[in-house]
């Protein structure tokens, strides 16, 4: 076997993973237990499998199977915090160790991150693999003394998941874990209804305008005795089969509502909630009622909610879908399709629907920052639900290039580790409190918009100033044509929007003049009077942008003005620009 090397220690590492080998020289478990004792720490030790590997390596090949491990290795060192371990142990299996105090995350907490990495396929070429892996968890000093008895207890840890099946993570028992794909299932999972064991998990959804916190997005967790916190994707599967997941979704639907009403009663209404709307539910003839229900009894309008659909889900039956997204929308609720580009979604499929928003999963997001394809992909999803007219939220951010490059690209919502992990209800005040959770990491990347306002109204000025500048905007304001001009003299200026009845002159033959003066502004006229001739010439002549008018929806108003800076940033790295 050629040996390589350590770049630094000189130590030999796996030439196939690049990992150190466990046992073979590198960084050692004893020492990392005995560090986390010295420190009052806990060790969580991860045993490691990648499914059904040996198929791989079956049909086709060995040098393809070498190459998967390759890239699972790279994939797994990524995911690991930086004061984390990890080794190869042997041919698919790893051990990642982690120490932590009270509070800190946990075996639990890494054992989501290394699978979440997998959430996209691997790209072998010429095949697409999808790799999911089984992971025992065991703790120093709670399952085990030393470090011999902790990879002991981590090994028997895998085998009992595995008997589950694959795809599943599981803590060291000492009696060994009860399968759970017995018969019993149904009644099981009922019984944890009943008793609370399913609980809702919020992670922060980001705005993109100025970083604050616009509300939290729902992940469904069940606590069980024997297996610890599951993730969904640990039982849904088991739950359509048992044909629970209508009254599942149902649950996670009245959950969330009495999360929002709890809210509203903290005076907290800028909060919205993003909840899965399971295929199961969404395809009951009594979808649109008992959601409506619900928001009637605790007295919420369907504004603070939104619900994500399933690519999968806009392949049923279109007529019946059409009309209870159409109801779900018009009791004010946003329609999101989750995770889209994973579902092959068509572009035609996706204008039938009355959606609102799309949401980019992880496994796009994940090599923004350095993939050419990955980038293109993303930039196309994003350029495509704002040519639909519709938001666009990435998930699974978790590194400040991946988020610079978002913001640079113009996506609205962001969720991610970057930000917070998912976390109960109890644990989010703090987050709640300081509502801009990265307010350097936007500070140092937003780059300057600058507005102005034309009104001859002071009250106007004050009111267009106040809403505007909560979207990070720097506004100048000016009562005046003249002071005007003297604020487009001396500061760069990007969008405009003036008031059309003014004394000296009117806003259209003002937008006319700064577009022979400053042809890169976006100008726009917001205005209780319609004269729809002279509004009509000025677009057509290229003097204004677009004509919007008083009274105003904050919402929509401030919506404009995003897109009206989206065209000139667009326009300036030379896009077409409508």
């Amino acid at each position: 076997m050629n040996l390589r090397y350590h770049e630094l220690g000189g130590i030999p590492v796996d030439p196939v993973t690049s990992l150190y080998r466990f046992g073979a020289g590198g960084p050692n478990l004893a020492t990392a237990v005995a560090a986390a004792n010295a420190t009052n720490r806990r060790f969580a030790l991860l045993h490691v499998d990648i499914d059904m590997f040996h198929l791989i390596n079956l049909n086709m090949g060995d040098a393809v199977g070498d190459q998967v491990l390759a890239a699972v290795a790279q994939r797994l060192l990524k995911a690991m915090p930086s004061d984390g371990w990890l080794w190869r142990l042997s041919s698919d299996e790893f051990l990642a160790g982690v120490a932590y105090l009270p509070g800190e995350p946990d075996g639990a907490a890494l054992a989501e991150l290394l699978r979440d990495a997998f959430e996209a396929p691997l790209w072998i070429p010429p095949y697409t693999l999808p790799i999911t892996l089984s992971i025992g968890i065991a703790v120093f000093p709670d399952h085990a003394a030393d470090a011999p008895a902790l990879l002991a207890s981590a090994e028997q840890a895998l085998r009992d998941t595995k008997r589950d099946g694959h795809n599943n993570v599981g803590l060291y028992s000492e009696g060994g874990s009860k399968t759970s794909s017995d018969g019993n299932f149904a009644e099981r999972f009922v019984e944890a209804l009943d008793k609370r064991e399913l609980r809702l998990f919020y992670q922060p959804l980001i705005d993109a305008q100025d970083g604050g916190l616009a509300g939290f997005g729902a992940l469904l967790r069940w606590n069980t005795a024997n297996h610890g916190l599951l993730r969904p994707s640990r039982f849904l599967s088991t739950v359509e089969r048992a044909g629970l997941s209508a009254r599942l979704g149902i649950w996670v639907v009245e959950a969330a509502v009495r999360q929002l009403a709890d809210w509203r009663d903290q005076g907290l209404d800028y909060l919205r909630l993003s909840i899965h709307l399971s295929n199961s539910l969404l395809a009951q003839s009594d979808c649109l009622d008992l959601i409506a229900e619900q928001l009637h009894r605790h007295q919420l309008g369907g504004g603070a909610l939104e619900l994500e659909i399933s690519e999968s889900a806009l392949a049923l039956d279109a007529h019946r879908i059409h009309d209870t997204l159409t109801g779900l929308r018009s009791l004010g609720t946003t329609l999101t399709v989750q995770d889209f580009g994973l579902g092959g979604l068509s572009f035609a499929a996706l204008a039938q629907y009355p959606l609102d928003r799309l949401k980019i999963g992880r496994g796009f997001i994940r090599n923004v920052a350095s993939d050419p394809r990955s980038a293109a992909i993303v930039r196309g999803i994003i350029a495509m639900g704002h040519r639909l007219g519709m938001k666009v939220t990435a998930k699974g951010v978790e590194s400040e290039a991946e988020l610079g490059f978002l913001r640079r690209n113009h996506c609205d919502f962001f969720l991610g580790h970057l930000f917070s992990p998912p976390l109960p209800v109890e644990e989010l005040d703090d987050l709640i409190r300081r509502r801009f959770l990265l307010p350097g990491v936007f500070a140092a990347t937003r780059p300057e918009r600058t507005l102005l306002l034309l009104d001859d109204e002071e009250n106007m000025l004050r009111s267009l100033g106040r809403l505007f500048r909560r979207d990070g905007y720097h506004v100048l304001t000016a009562s005046g044509v003249r002071e005007a001009f003297d604020l487009l003299a001396s500061n760069p200026v990007q969008v405009i929007v003036s008031d059309q009845r003014m004394p000296d002159m009117s806003g259209t033959e003002f937008l006319a003049k700064v577009r022979d003066l400053y042809p890169d502004t976006i100008r726009m006229v917001l205005s209780g009077y319609t004269d729809l001739a002279t509004i009509t010439e000025a677009i057509n002549r290229g003097a204004i942008y677009r004509f919007l008018t008083k009274p105003w929806n904050d919402d929509e108003l401030r919506g404009h003005i995003q897109a009206a800076f989206r065209a000139h940033e667009r326009r300036a790295a030379g896009e077409d620009a409508y």
